[in-house]
């Protein structure tokens, strides 16, 4: 394929040669005359005297030989490494005393999925799935986070004072904690997103136990609900709440058939995980906060901005609300 910055085509080459080999014109008026270097004239020309017309199609830059290139031996190292102990550049670089940019490069040039793709377990390439509409499957997790004391805590004052700057600690007849924070408690944060359209619903709430999934589930399908989503199926994790009587009842009045993953495989709820990672990222850690109930009320903004304006990869840019036409705000 011609470069698009290059001055001739195959025919122009064709052309600029034919001038000079049959026509008999100087190599530098020809090369005034397609308004090209006086070597490039010549270099033509003698490609079509060795070559013909066939000499006037583009070659591979590609050397024929390349001596400081990784040897065979050391590339079958490396590959066997990456597939056996699903290790990264820098990993098999420690181990097989090289550049990590030689490892690098030796996996890219043999097309090796990148380890984000692989699952760890199996060593095999993660299929990516999508389903065909809005509410055919949600995926609902719980995210364990701890609160931010009063005044805030290490991202403010640093980890060695972060740790005493707490309502506890302002009480002088109460004794100063040495080792560690005291314990503050955690807040779940309990997420429900759909799988076509990756659009999230989520309530920060005071534990993890059957009654208060089961509520949270309940609220979250009223809320779909109205957006028009008509939920189907619900995958979630092992944990206690989701194998509860009291969970499985909700699902069951509500028409939605429940889905477990495979034990030790969060991966296959994986939609929900990236959720629970972007969440912390761009919400909770993404700003130091001098008190809980200040990284409480960003909570909201963040998930409006998240499911109406946030661009999404998996959605060509487009944020999840896209998907959803009747959803409420959207262009708020």
């Amino acid at each position: 394929m011609t470069h698009r910055n290059a001055p001739l085509s195959e025919t122009g080459r064709l052309r600029l040669a034919r001038c000079i080999v049959e026509d008999n014109w100087p190599p530098r008026r020809a090369a005034e005359r397609f308004q090209v270097s006086h070597t490039t004239a010549r270099r033509w020309a003698d490609r079509y005297r060795q070559h013909g017309p066939a000499g006037m199609t583009d070659r591979s830059s590609r050397p024929h030989h390349s001596p400081q290139r990784t040897p065979t031996r050391t590339e079958r190292r490396i590959i066997k490494v990456r597939v056996i102990r699903c290790w990264g550049p820098a990993r098999i670089a420690y181990l097989l005393h090289l550049n990590p940019a030689t490892v690098h490069r030796v996996l890219t040039r043999y097309n090796l999925a990148r380890l984000a793709d692989l699952d760890r377990a199996t060593g095999r390439t993660v299929r990516r799935y999508e389903r065909d509409r809005p509410g055919e499957l949600i995926h609902v997790d719980i995210k364990k986070m701890g609160n931010i004391p009063d005044g805030g805590g290490h991202k403010i004052h640093g980890r060695a004072d972060g740790g005493h700057n707490s309502s506890a600690h302002r009480d002088p007849d109460r004794p100063r904690k040495v080792h560690g924070r005291p314990n503050l408690g955690y807040s779940y944060l309990h997420n429900a997103v759909d799988d076509h359209s990756r659009l999230a619903y989520s309530e920060i709430l005071p534990d993890e136990t059957q009654q208060t999934a089961a509520a949270f589930f309940t609220r979250a399908h009223a809320w779909f609900a109205a957006a028009g989503v008509n939920i189907e199926r619900v995958l979630t994790d092992n944990g206690s709440c989701y194998r509860s009587r009291l969970w499985a009842q909700t699902l069951a009045t509500a028409g939605v058939s429940h889905k477990r993953t495979r034990p030790y495989r969060p991966q296959t709820n994986g939609k929900v995980e990236r959720f629970n990672r972007t969440l912390l990222n761009e919400w909770a850690y993404a700003r130091p906060y001098r008190t809980e109930t200040e990284r409480r009320e960003a909570f909201g903004p963040w998930l409006h901005t998240y499911n109406h304006h946030r661009a999404h990869t998996a959605l060509g840019g487009l944020p999840p609300a896209s998907r959803i036409p009747n959803l409420t705000g959207q262009n708020s």
